[in-house]
C-alpha cells in the first residue's frame, strides 16, 4: 500500500512541473500610436501647377485624363503641406465645340493629387479661370467691317455748324468661325480647390 502511495505521488508531481512552468503571467503588448492632428486646406485655395502635356479641344475627348505637377512648396504657417513636384491628375469634364461667333472652350475637373513619396489624397477642383472655371469660349472677331458715316459739328455762336460725314470702319453683324483652345505643354496653371481637403500626411525633410 505504501508503495502505491508513493507511486502516486511522484506521477502528480511529474505531471504538475509542467503545468506550472507554463502558467507565468501573459503580458498585453500595446502598440504606441502617434496622434495626428490633420490640416485642412480651405476651399478657395489656390494651387500654381504646369501642364505636363498638351492639352485641345481639338484632339482630346471629354473625359481625357490629364496631369499637372506643382511648381512650389505650398506651406501653411510652418508645415509643407503640398511639396513641390507634388502631381495632381484629373480629366476633362466638358468640352465646346467651336461654332460661329465663339471659340471651344473646355472645364477641367482635378479629382486627385499624389505626394512625391507616392501618398495620395483625394482632392475636388478645376483649372482656374475667371469664367468660372471655363477655358476658352470668347467672342471670335468680326467677321466683316462696315463703312458708317460720321457726321462731326461744332457750336458756333447761336448756331450748330455742319460739317461734312467722315466715313468710320465699324463691325458688322456677322462674326467669324470659332477655333479650338489648347493649354500647351508646360504652361502655367492654378488649380482651384471646390471643397475642403483634409491633408493627413505631411513630408519631413
Amino acid at each position: 500500500m505504501r508503495v502505491l502511495i508513493i507511486i502516486l505521488t511522484l506521477i502528480s508531481a511529474i505531471t504538475l512541473i509542467p503545468a506550472s512552468r507554463a502558467e507565468g503571467p501573459i503580458e498585453k503588448v500595446q502598440l504606441e500610436m502617434k496622434g495626428y492632428d490633420e490640416i485642412i486646406l480651405p476651399a478657395g485655395s489656390f494651387i500654381p501647377v504646369l501642364s505636363t502635356q498638351e492639352i485641345s479641344t481639338e484632339t482630346c475627348p471629354e473625359g481625357y485624363k490629364v496631369k499637372f505637377i506643382s511648381t512650389s512648396d505650398l506651406f501653411m504657417y510652418e508645415t509643407n503641406i503640398i511639396p513641390r513636384e507634388t502631381v495632381f491628375y484629373g480629366y476633362i469634364e466638358k468640352i465646346n465645340e467651336p461654332v460661329v461667333g465663339t471659340n471651344a472652350a473646355m472645364k477641367i475637373k482635378i479629382t486627385k493629387l499624389i505626394m512625391p513619396d507616392g501618398f495620395e489624397i483625394p482632392i475636388q477642383g478645376y483649372i482656374y479661370s475667371s469664367n468660372n472655371n471655363i477655358i476658352g469660349g470668347g467672342l471670335t472677331p468680326p467677321a466683316e467691317w462696315v463703312k458708317m458715316p460720321h457726321y462731326q459739328a461744332k457750336f458756333q455762336g447761336i448756331a450748330w455748324n455742319h460739317r461734312a460725314a467722315t466715313l468710320q470702319m465699324r463691325p458688322g453683324g456677322k462674326r467669324s468661325m470659332g477655333v479650338h483652345t489648347k493649354i500647351p505643354a508646360g504652361d502655367q496653371q492654378i488649380i482651384i480647390l471646390t471643397a475642403s481637403t483634409p491633408i493627413t500626411h505631411t513630408i519631413t525633410e
